[in-house]
């Protein structure tokens, strides 16, 4: 089992590599096996079917929000003032992972020239992000810790005041000019959003 567990993680930081060097379509199982220093390709097949099983595998390992939402059973009955700042560590964490910066910048492209591969990260890595937090805003409403509101809106809202931030750290180091710090943006965006969704906070048209 251990070798089995050793293997895997062989073949995923060899498909990490081949992804953020050549991009999805550049690297080839034939070539990740031969950075996983395998003696054949067929041993790649054996723990992922495709090449885009594996890729979305690469995104779970590599990504630690992906991590964070793979058993959300334990994260539904936790408050939000816990659950969010932890999401929120998770998802900017990625951008500190080695060689992040340069997979995304290859990824981007392809997702604009391939549809299949827009659908295969929106679907297994955003979708399944945003899948979580909308469960877990519902149970928050049903728990009467925030008040009634559209979850799927309120899940994008949340991550979308992250987006800035992981910006910066990616794509626009401009942006991390003013010194702010993930944890200052994290406690400000957590507290910003609860306020506005707290039981006994006006409505949004309560001024209207």
């Amino acid at each position: 089992m251990a070798e089995e567990t050793d293997r895997r993680g062989q073949i995923l930081d060899a498909a990490f590599e081949e992804f953020a060097n050549k991009g999805f379509r550049g690297a080839t199982i034939k070539s990740i096996a031969q950075t996983a220093k395998l003696q054949s390709p067929a041993l790649i097949y054996w723990y992922f079917p495709t090449k885009e099983d594996l890729f979305q595998a690469v995104l779970g390992a590599y990504a630690p929000i992906m991590r964070a939402v793979l058993d959300p059973a334990p994260l539904l009955e936790r408050p939000p003032e816990e659950v969010l700042p932890l999401l929120a560590r998770a998802y900017l964490a990625t951008a500190d992972r080695p060689h992040a910066a340069r997979l995304l910048r290859l990824i981007i492209p392809e997702i604009v020239r391939r549809p299949e591969m827009a659908d295969l990260i929106g679907k297994n890595a955003i979708g399944r992000v945003l899948g979580f937090l909308t469960t877990y805003l519902a149970r928050q409403v049903e728990e009467g810790r925030l008040r009634p509101h559209d979850v799927r809106a309120g899940a994008r809202a949340f991550m979308g005041m992250l987006l800035p931030q992981m910006a910066g750290k990616l794509l626009l180091p401009a942006l991390q000019a003013d010194g702010l710090t993930d944890e200052e943006h994290i406690a400000a965006a957590v507290d910003i959003f609860l306020r506005g969704l707290r039981p006994d906070a006006p409505p949004a048209d309560a001024g209207a």
